[in-house]
């Protein structure tokens, strides 16, 4: 019977990487590109992290993340210009998507608003060889999926002041995905449209502590709603301390240490909360930052919240 749970659950989370088609994360408060094109130069310096997550430990076929991503301000910060890259591998699926990011800027009163776009390519591939297929003569499994390439469009809003912000971004709008259902029409593609909300604030209750307590809600119309809730402590200007639930999911810890102006190393703990929690340690996701530029020194001042 375990043998056959087991096998279950195996199933299930092959079929999330047809569900789940937009990478996830926890330290998204300090990878704001990931989620939201418009968030593309919203720092007066560049800034580029590299993060590594393994959802599920010891779960066979388990989710495994790696993203780059880097952006900066151009034409005296009026615009912002980023790139992304993703890989990411649930199950029988795996996902390479490459992403330029552009945001225009126009200030209004005490902040900015930012709108965004993101033109992507993405390589998809499903080993339908290891999945366990009830309907052997179902035209979708008949053959592997091997790099198949996506052309993909997102967009995103993002208005921020120094101590708040909220933005609201669609990572894919659109993916040119004939290729990969045999059946696919204009108004059902593969690939589906995930909405993003996401907001936080800072307080100030002393000059060596800062709390910002922040909030994602993640929306698309085939699954559950679904929200982060996090808040995140920060000492000295130097130390993050946070925690966070995610709805359905997992409970998170989480660290980061800003080593020095230029670089930040981050780290993040889910515990999972269901019943997958018998078959695994929970997930580890590590992260390191760059800031760089000329105008990296004003994190001294004024310390990077968001």
């Amino acid at each position: 019977m375990k043998k056959i749970y087991i096998l279950l659950l195996m199933t299930i989370i092959s079929l999330s990487g047809w569900a789940q088609q937009e990478i996830m994360i926890s330290q998204y408060m300090f990878n704001g590109l990931v989620l939201n094109p418009a968030y593309a130069g919203s720092h007066a310096y560049w800034s580029g992290s590299a993060l590594y997550r393994k959802q599920w430990v010891q779960f066979d076929g388990a989710p495994t993340t790696q993203t780059v991503a880097i952006d900066g301000p151009i034409a005296n910060r009026r615009l912002g210009v980023g790139l992304t890259f993703s890989n990411d591998q649930i199950g029988i699926t795996r996902q390479q998507e490459v992403g330029l990011n552009f945001a225009a800027k126009v200030s209004t009163g005490s902040g900015r608003l930012a709108m965004g776009i993101r033109l992507a390519g993405a390589f998809y591939s499903a080993n339908f060889n290891d999945l366990v297929v009830f309907d052997e003569n179902d035209p979708t499994y008949n053959a592997n999926l091997t790099s198949q390439f996506i052309p993909k469009v997102g967009a995103g809003m993002y208005y921020y002041e120094r101590k708040w912000f909220v933005g609201l971004s669609m990572p894919t709008i659109f993916a040119l995905d004939d290729n990969i259902l045999p059946d696919v029409t204009i108004n059902d593609r593969f690939f589906k449209t995930h909405t993003y909300l996401n907001a936080g604030y800072v307080f100030e209750p002393s000059s060596i502590l800062a709390v910002k307590p922040s909030v994602l809600v993640k929306y698309q119309g085939e699954a559950p709603v679904q929200a982060d809730f996090n808040c995140n402590l920060l000492f000295f200007k130097k130390f993050w301390l946070g925690a966070g639930y995610r709805t359905g999911d997992a409970v998170i810890v989480m660290a980061e240490w800003n080593i020095t102006n230029m670089f930040r190393l981050g780290y993040a703990y889910d515990l999972t909360t269901t019943d997958i929690s018998t078959y695994s340690q929970g997930s580890h996701e590590v992260m390191l930052g760059v800031d760089f530029g000329k105008d990296v020194n004003l994190k001294v001042r004024s310390p990077r919240y968001f």
